[in-house]
């Protein structure tokens, strides 16, 4: 069962508590005795995001591609209701 300790103490021994969940060990904070978190210790470094990890996997348009999309964005836009 993890370990439960109040806001006022989880406060004052921050430090204390990030130790023991680097140790291994769930932490609970409770307000009024009714749990509201539980710090727990990341088990694996998230993904490193690099320049380029994207190459090759999303196709590249060609200048017809483009313009098609430029016609069809505009469109939107030609509503006779705004015309000044």
């Amino acid at each position: 069962m993890p370990k439960q300790v109040n806001v006022h103490d989880a406060k004052t021994h921050f430090s204390k508590l990030i130790a023991e969940v680097e140790a291994g060990e769930e932490i609970v904070i409770a307000r009024a005795g009714k749990p509201i978190l539980k710090l727990v210790k990341i088990e694996s470094e998230l993904p490193r995001i690099v320049p380029g990890f994207a190459k090759g996997l999303i196709p590249l348009w060609d200048e017809d591609e483009w313009e098609a999309l430029d016609k069809e964005f505009n469109s939107l836009f030609r509503d006779k209701s705004f015309d000044l």
